[in-house]
C-alpha cells in the first residue's frame, strides 16, 4: 500500500450504515454524484480498478467513481458507451457533475483506493499503477491533489463516502480505514 491509513475511530461502528437502504450502489465502470445529505455512495471489490471520492464540504455535494482502466484510447468500441470505465474519461465526467450540483474547485476534497494488483503477482499489467499515474496527471491539470490513498496491496477494497460528512471508508477482508 502507498499509504498507511489509520484504524477508523470514532463513529467506526455506525459508518458505513448497518441500513442498506442509505446506500447508493455505484457499479463497475459507472459513478454517481448526489447533495442529498442522507446518501452514502459505495462500490465494492476494487482490485486493480480505482474508486475515486471527490466532496465539497461547503456545498454539501459528493461523488464516487469505479474506473477500471487507464485510457480510453484504443479501446475496443464496445467501450465507448461507458466512458466512466476509463480514468481519463471518467474523472472529468465525476468532476464535471459535482460542479454542476455547486461544487468548486477550491473546496473539493478527492480521495482514492484500489489500484491494487489481486491476480497479477508478477506485476506484469500495472493496471493499478497505471491508473493512479493517469488520475494524478488529470488531478493535477486540473488543479487539485489527493487528500487520502489506499492503493496497492493484492486484496479487494470496497469505498463508502458519505455525503452529509465526506467522510470516506475503505473496507478490506482484514480491516476498515478512514480513507
Amino acid at each position: 500500500m502507498s499509504s498507511s491509513p489509520t484504524q477508523a475511530g470514532i463513529g467506526a461502528a455506525t459508518f458505513p450504515p448497518t441500513d442498506r437502504s442509505q446506500l447508493q450502489i455505484v457499479g463497475i465502470s459507472e459513478f454517481k454524484v448526489s447533495n442529498d445529505p442522507n446518501d452514502v455512495l459505495v462500490t465494492y471489490s476494487l482490485g486493480s480498478c480505482i474508486g475515486v471520492t471527490v466532496h465539497d464540504p461547503i456545498a454539501g455535494v459528493g461523488g464516487l467513481i469505479h474506473c477500471m482502466l487507464p485510457l480510453s484510447k484504443g479501446a475496443r468500441e464496445g467501450s465507448a458507451p461507458k466512458p466512466a470505465m476509463f480514468v481519463d474519461t471518467g474523472v472529468i465526467l465525476l468532476l464535471n457533475a459535482v460542479f454542476d450540483l455547486g461544487a468548486t474547485r477550491q473546496n473539493l476534497v478527492v480521495k482514492v483506493a484500489g489500484a491494487g494488483s489481486p491476480m497479477d503477482q508478477c506485476n506484469r499489467f500495472r493496471i493499478g499503477e497505471r491508473n493512479i499515474v493517469i488520475l494524478r496527471k488529470i488531478l493535477w491539470k486540473n488543479e487539485l491533489m489527493l487528500a487520502g490513498e489506499h492503493t496497492g496491496g493484492t486484496r479487494p477494497k470496497t469505498v463508502f463516502l458519505s455525503i452529509a460528512t465526506g467522510q470516506a471508508v475503505v473496507r478490506t477482508p482484514e480491516e476498515q480505514t478512514n480513507l
